[in-house]
């Protein structure tokens, strides 16, 4: 899906449109001027406002102020919008120095320039998907994984078709082990509510998560491996590792950002740990591991690594972050929309032989647009970077603008998808948003999976593989709640990857 054009149109505008470009042009500065417009939609051109400042030092300011100022993160993309009035600016982005060799990126911070980063063939995804830097190989095995590779490069479409077949060889055990694994941790909830008045979400997730994961697409349950119990402990190590240069842990200051910000941290201090989930997949893996040697030529070691980052780092990193964020929001939206959900979920499984199948999901459309709304409100991957491939202009709602081939764009998913332009009460959490046709056409601008929800990953793109998978589980994880409770409540905090959540009352179906 293409959202902008290469070559400037040098063409007379029609008598009827003039009108509207002189009114346009005027409200931009005289230095933004142009008498040319865009091809697409033939909007005034502006050059990209903002500066990235001195060398070293602009892209320090820039990266204090990204973690410590203001409004946080939100706030300083916010406050470059209202500088520059422009939805489209230049800034630098962390880490920057001494980590990331350039820091300078074209922000896209709307729902109309954002889906240009989708658009293969006008931005190259070569080791962008954690942005200005990319973490040392030896932490994936030596391996460059599929997240890091273009669709470009050979190895792209026999990487993703291994991870099609792991995600629907054993799909008919999915919604079984999901309600398995899932019932355990509200009956350990509900335990630990009694004992104590609250249950933490987050860390019970965690565990369920990755038994599930392993459970259903593996076929093998870790806590009967050498792992036990403590593989998302060495997973969130090995996460921190990867990704540190982008976190903020609530440290000091000073500390904080020289030892994570500053510096990589050495992948030799997780080798042993790292070791130990390979040897685990590698194991567990097995069938899928032939089927990939076998049919799509890819190495067993590679393989290997591949699945491992996408169980590990992809999905159970996705069900870390988005599920207390779904409760979260749920949670917040109150008894009236849990008794709807409760009725709908309920009448839909009595509907339904009294079993949670593919059909029941199917008759529960208040479930499937709350998960949508979750995964709008707040995506559980915030950022996308492409390169452009050659000069093209990329359109806002109201300019286009010159990007030259080379530059790296970059796009806060967040501010895509809360664009008052687009959704109203964008910054409300709205459950039935996406009901009727009028919610069905939104659904193209929920943009979580590195393309729009009216879309489905191929071999050609970096959509999410899992994309499908992703939105299913999330619904098991709102019906078997209300299958189970008519309201709960939660306490919420804040954690490096997202929210904190306490549950602090379980009130029980009763109908």
């Amino acid at each position: 899906m293409a959202t902008a054009t290469f070559r400037l149109s040098l063409t007379t505008p029609s008598p009827g449109s003039r009108q509207r470009h002189r009114h346009a042009r005027a409200s931009a500065s005289a230095t933004d001027r142009h008498e040319v417009v865009s091809p697409k939609r033939r909007l005034p051109l502006r050059k990209v406002p903002g500066d990235h400042g001195p060398p070293l030092v602009g892209a320090l300011k820039d990266r204090l102020e990204y973690f410590y100022g203001p409004g946080g993160r939100d706030g300083f993309f916010a406050s470059r919008v209202r500088a520059h009035r422009s939805t489209v600016v230049r800034l630098n982005m962390p880490p920057g120095p001494f980590v990331a060799k350039d820091p300078r990126v074209v922000a896209l911070l709307d729902a109309a320039s954002f889906p240009v980063l989708f658009d293969t063939s006008l931005v190259d995804k070569t080791d962008l998907f954690t942005g200005t830097f990319m973490p040392s190989v030896d932490l994936t095995g030596g391996y460059r994984v599929l997240s890091y590779v273009d669709p470009a490069e050979p190895n792209h479409a026999p990487l993703k078709s291994l991870l099609f077949h792991l995600l629907t060889h054993r799909r008919e055990h999915v919604i079984a082990t999901f309600r398995e694994v899932y019932g355990e941790l509200f009956a350990l909830m509900e335990g630990e509510l009694a004992r104590a008045g609250k249950a933490d979400f987050g860390e019970r997730n965690d565990d369920a998560a990755f038994g599930f994961l392993c459970r259903a697409l593996l076929g093998q349950d870790p806590a009967d491996s050498p792992l036990r119990d403590e593989a998302p402990k060495l997973i969130t190590k090995w996460v921190l590792f990867q990704i540190s240069p982008l976190l903020n842990l609530g440290l000091p200051k000073l500390v904080e950002d020289g030892l994570l910000h500053s510096f990589r941290l050495p992948p030799a201090l997780i080798r042993k740990d790292y070791t130990r989930l390979a040897d685990f997949f590698r194991d567990a893996g097995r069938a899928v591991i032939d089927e990939g040697e076998r049919r799509l030529g890819v190495a067993r070691e590679e393989a290997v690594h591949n699945i491992l980052f996408a169980m590990c780092f992809n999905s159970f990193g996705g069900m870390k972050i988005l599920f207390p964020s779904l409760i979260k929001w749920l949670g917040r939206a109150g008894g009236r929309i849990h008794g709807r959900l409760a009725t709908e979920v309920r009448n839909a499984v009595r509907g339904n032989g009294g079993e949670v199948t593919m059909q029941a999901l199917a008759e529960m459309p208040l479930v499937k647009s709350a998960v949508y709304e979750a995964l709008r409100i707040e995506p559980p991957v915030a950022m996308q970077y492409g390169r452009a491939k050659k000069d093209m202009v990329v359109e806002s709602h109201d300019y286009g603008y010159e990007v030259r081939e080379g530059e790296l764009l970059f796009g806060y998913q967040p501010m895509a998808t809360k664009d008052p332009r687009v959704f109203a009460r964008a910054e409300e959490y709205v459950p039935d948003r996406f009901l009727g046709e009028d919610g069905a056409r939104l659904l193209r601008h929920v943009v979580w999976s590195n393309g729009p929800e009216t879309a489905s990953p191929t071999l050609q793109d970096k959509q999410c593989a899992g994309k499908d998978f992703v939105v299913l589980i999330a619904r098991l994880l709102v019906a078997e709640l209300f299958l189970r409770y008519d309201s709960f409540d939660v306490q919420v905090g804040s954690s490096a990857l997202g929210s904190s959540v306490t549950i602090t009352s379980l009130k029980k179906a009763t109908f």
